[in-house]
């Protein structure tokens, strides 16, 4: 099988390859750009439609890059690495505009603020806040392990998740609002769309989320490895889980999950690694550990069927819809940078 091979919605756009596992990426605003990021830290410009390099920068991070994030008005996206550094670039000229040392350890986590105004950026225990051009605002105290994820609500608050808690700040001053305790190891997490709903895919292989209104909590158990791959909606309806060689998708819809069975997506042979669904719509992408693509026609009742697949030449790393969901872009272990037109 190779990366040309496609079914259904998914239908021939361009290919790319960039110097090592391709790690991260990101689209900017319009979908003009899709940018990557490689472990060997380096970073790379492709025009949107053509795939043509715009622009490539090697070893921009010493011992590879492991997040990105790309602001929301796209003229702007970050970079963190081992490196213990965050740059901030500009997107047109590919050129770096900041760079900030974070800490001694892995920068592994960055994450944009919705307005755009702030950066929070994880090193080890401790989360770090910076605005727009860099300047540190605040910064956390030792949280009880290594931050594991890092999530902004609608309103601005910042969401951490680690061994035992979930923590909210505020997002501008670093004032404390609110812990949620689990007593696991929590090592991926996902904010609802209304910043109501918070679910954590935990090391002893099940999901559990809360409620913060009511501070109730809720366990999902039955995966058969640990869910790393999250993903809300963009109307909160479903939440669709990894955590095995299917996608567990629950609905919140008249007051569920709770007393009501998931939709089981099958078609994936090895472990799934990612999860994204496009904006407005109940349409989802799932990738996994065998390379494969699958575009998802969901029901509000968690269930769909498949109505694309694509093989690409490695473990699936990452999948992003252009923010105009007319097209799809995976990046895989092997290099590969592979986007199909979706409609």
């Amino acid at each position: 099988m190779n990366v040309n091979r496609r079914t259904g919605v998914l239908r021939r756009g361009w290919s790319a390859a960039v110097d090592d596992y391709a790690i991260a990426g990101g689209w900017t605003r319009r979908g003009e750009a899709l940018i990557v990021a490689d472990a060997a830290g380096g970073v790379h410009a492709f025009d949107g439609k053509s795939g043509r390099c715009a622009w490539a920068r090697h070893g921009a991070h010493d011992g590879g890059v492991l997040a990105m994030a790309i602001h929301p008005l796209g003229t702007a996206f970050v970079t963190a690495g081992q490196d213990g550094r965050v740059l901030l670039w500009d997107v047109a000229a590919g050129q770096t505009r900041q760079a900030i040392d974070v800490g001694t350890g892995w920068v592994d986590n960055v994450a944009w603020s919705p307005d755009g105004q702030w950066l929070a950026a994880s090193c080890s225990r401790r989360v770090y806040t910076y605005d727009a051009h860099g300047g540190e605002a605040w910064h956390s105290d030792d949280h009880p392990s290594t931050v594991s994820a890092v999530a902004w609500s609608s309103t601005g608050e910042l969401a951490t998740a680690c061994y035992g808690r979930v923590t909210f700040f505020d997002g501008s001053t670093g004032k404390f609002r609110q812990k949620l305790a689990w007593k696991g190891s929590l090592v991926s997490m996902a904010l609802s769309p209304d910043g109501d709903v918070v679910a954590c895919g935990s090391q002893d292989n099940t999901v559990h989320f809360w409620r913060r209104s009511t501070e109730e909590d809720s366990m999902m158990s039955g995966y058969p490895g640990k869910p790393s791959a999250l993903a809300f909606d963009d109307a909160g309806i479903l939440l669709a889980t990894g955590g095995g060689d299917s996608v567990t998708v629950w609905s919140f819809h008249r007051g569920g999950p709770e007393d009501t069975r998931p939709g089981i997506l099958r078609l994936h042979v090895e472990p799934v690694t990612t999860l994204v669904f496009a904006r407005g719509a109940l349409r989802l992408a799932s990738g996994g550990r065998d390379g494969a693509v699958v575009v998802w026609s969901l029901r509000r009742n968690g269930e769909g069927d498949p109505v694309g697949a694509a093989v690409v030449a490695g473990v699936v790393a990452d999948l992003y819809w252009r923010p105009d969901g007319r097209a799809l872009a995976a990046l895989d272990a092997e290099g590969g940078v592979t986007v199909w037109r979706t409609g």
